[in-house]
């Protein structure tokens, strides 16, 4: 008897241990979860759950909601303070004041780093069909909203090279997608959802006959939706082009710039992505060049994921012999970090 008693005490032991030192969530039907809590906002809350691992509350959803140990608030106007949080779906007290959602700017955010993603892609093609490409691409952003600083800088860049013919097929080998760019861009927040931009991008194209674009550009953007499962953002600004093709000299133009970017956690493994970049001159807006690609990204482990993506460009005043038009699909594999 001695030893199931001994078990079931050190059981018990255990599940108290654990509760006790883990942030607690109350729903409204009753049911409490114990884990930890990540960022809250008044829409949802972030949750780490050892039995349903990573999960999203809406936060209508919860009666009452307690921080174990003390965490970073920062309330609009005030600097970032450090203290126990309990809350509701209608508010939060912090330390010993009270505080409604729309009097904090952010509660227990995450860190404050660089976040961002590697990634490779192949495909291979032989027989009837000789095809070969290879392709790689890496991002990352650092976005900062405390007490100084309250803005958001994005970093990218990206190559892919193909090669098709040759083998039964007959036809000679010919290297048909060869093209890399570079892209960086600073937002400056001035209020919760609008914020300034600067924009500067290189490009080239070797089988478009684009030596090189540069397009530094600025302008406005506003945050239509910005929580830990969907972004939203539109932008209106000024870009310079200018090009130099390859050998039908060079273009340079003023030109409206208009974007916006999408992403949407699915679920705790899938996210969809969507972003437009569109570039009328001025001079002539029939002289435009768009930019857009849209895809799907699965986790596979907690920094290993798979991607889709189709990525089309159209430049409507090419160089001469060159096509309007590049379509790119690619699947690959990545790393998060």
């Amino acid at each position: 008897m001695m030893r199931p008693l001994l078990a079931a005490a050190l059981a018990t032991a255990v599940t108290i241990s654990t509760t006790a030192n883990a942030d607690t969530v109350v729903l409204n039907n009753g049911d409490t979860l114990n884990g930890k809590i990540g960022r809250v906002t008044a829409s949802e809350i972030q949750f780490q759950s050892p039995a349903f691992g990573s999960i999203t509350i809406p936060t209508a959803n919860v009666s009452k909601y307690t921080f174990d140990k003390p965490v970073p608030v920062q309330p609009k106007g005030a600097p970032v303070v450090t203290e126990q949080v309990t809350g509701t779906a209608t508010g939060l007290t912090v330390g010993n004041q009270t505080y409604t959602y729309g009097q904090i700017k952010a509660v227990n955010p995450p860190a404050q780093e660089w976040k961002g993603a590697i990634l490779g892609n192949f495909s291979l093609a032989r027989g009837n069909t000789n095809k070969f490409v290879i392709g790689a691409e890496a991002a990352t952003s650092l976005r900062r909203n405390d007490a100084v600083y309250d803005d958001r800088t994005t970093l990218s860049g990206a190559y892919n090279f193909g090669e098709s013919g040759g083998g039964s097929s007959g036809d000679d080998k010919v290297t048909d997608t060869d093209n890399w760019n570079i892209f960086a861009k600073h937002d400056r927040f001035w209020t919760d959802q609008l914020y300034g931009y600067v924009v500067g991008k290189l490009e080239h194209d070797r089988i478009a006959d684009l030596y090189y674009r540069v397009s530094p550009g600025v302008g406005v953007g506003y945050q239509w939706i910005e929580t830990p499962t969907t972004k939203l953002s539109g932008e209106a600004g000024v870009t310079y082009i200018h090009e130099e093709f390859d050998p039908s000299g060079t273009n340079d133009e003023i030109a409206l710039r208009l974007a916006y970017n999408y992403t949407h956690q699915i679920n705790d493994r899938v996210s969809f992505f969507h972003t437009l970049e569109f570039l009328p001159a001025f001079s002539d807006p029939s002289d435009y060049i768009l930019n857009t690609d849209v895809g799907l990204r699965a986790k596979l482990t907690d920094n290993f994921f798979s991607q889709f993506k189709l990525l089309y460009k159209r430049d409507s005043t090419p160089a001469e012999g060159a096509g309007k038009n590049d379509l790119l699909y690619t699947i690959g594999v990545g790393w998060e970090f």
